[in-house]
């Protein structure tokens, strides 16, 4: 079974040789290039042979070309640290304008999209672009507390950038359907109540989402939406037009028996990127796929983690990931 039907039968709830698994990471300094970006992912992908490959770009990628600034300072999970943002008073916002996908940082990373391909030993591996919503790019732009005090002083404003930023990533999509991108990983930042209120997401967040993910291309058969942080916004969950939703099961509500039962498409998790991953052994991770696979039956379930795995985790860890579902086989 290669990775497409393994993927595709999950989706259904089928029964498949065996489960899929995939975990992805940042690539500091390397992500800065097209080349080494690609080469990095090639090589990563090519050592473990994941069920899908996902491009883990800097997070700033998407505003760099409005003149966002970052540097790497060591971050285990692999970000940069913003140094200069584009927003500093509320009437900045409407200073955006949509950018040139094939310019800059898009354009790059555009290139890489078409280079990965040509170094996969497997070259039909789905590869997932990472889309960062336009309230998460809001967030890029100005910083977490200045974008919410704006949305809160001044929220026509915000929606003028939030509906530039929107734009200006449909343009990207335009380009994106060019390459041999299986789907999108779309990245959900502020779908949770440690962040803001469900009403002010539903105001600023959910309706610029839906554009988004309505917009997806007819022939991206692959597109995972993440739930990132502690207390997800869980209930928007089953309204996501994707075939997999992650979140961090291990370590907040819902777990992954709940949570998969929640939604009808596959739930990507069953393990702790810092618990099991970084901290733990491969004794530790084959028991938390094993687990897995029994709360869920093997059916719908992507192995992975709630996010990024650490720039340090052990690859033995990785390894143990890999053979953990090579050794299940089909239920």
């Amino acid at each position: 079974m290669n990775k497409r039907e393994r993927l595709e039968k999950t989706f259904a709830g089928e029964a498949t040789d065996r489960v899929p698994a995939a975990l992805w990471r940042q690539w500091p300094g390397d992500d800065q290039r097209a080349a080494d970006l690609a080469r990095s992912c090639v090589d990563y992908q090519n050592t473990y042979d994941w069920d899908f490959l996902k491009v883990t770009p800097n997070h700033n990628y998407c505003v760099t070309d409005y003149g966002v600034q970052d540097e790497w300072e060591g971050n285990l999970e692999g970000t940069r640290k913003t140094t200069r943002y584009f927003v500093s008073r509320s009437l900045d916002w409407t200073d955006l304008r949509p950018l040139d996908p094939l310019r800059g940082a898009l354009g790059r990373h555009l290139e890489c999209l078409r280079l990965i391909p040509n170094g996969l030993k497997d070259a039909d591996t789905p590869v997932l672009m990472t889309i960062f919503s336009p309230l998460s790019q809001a967030k890029f732009l100005a910083g977490d507390q200045r974008l919410l005090r704006h949305m809160r002083t001044n929220p026509d404003r915000v929606h003028t950038a939030l509906n530039v930023l929107t734009e200006s990533t449909l343009r990207f999509f335009d380009e994106l359907r060019r390459t041999p991108i299986a789907g999108i990983f779309y990245a959900m930042q502020h779908a949770s109540y440690d962040v803001m209120s469900v009403d002010e997401y539903q105001t600023f967040g959910w309706p610029y989402d839906r554009k988004i993910l309505e917009s997806i291309a007819s022939t991206w058969w692959f597109n995972m939406a993440h739930f990132h942080g502690l207390s997800p916004m869980f209930q928007f969950a089953p309204q996501l037009p994707v075939q997999a939703i992650n979140w961090h099961d291990r370590d907040t509500d819902p777990d992954l028996a709940h949570g998969r039962s929640q939604i009808n498409v596959a739930a990507c998790g069953g393990l702790s990127q810092w618990d099991h991953v970084h901290y733990g052994t491969p004794t530790t991770i084959k028991d938390a796929v094993r687990e897995a696979i029994t709360v869920t039956n093997a059916r719908r379930l992507i192995i992975s983690t709630g996010c990024v795995t650490m720039v340090t985790s052990p690859q033995s860890n990785l390894r143990a990931v890999r053979e953990a579902v090579e050794a299940t086989g089909s239920s």
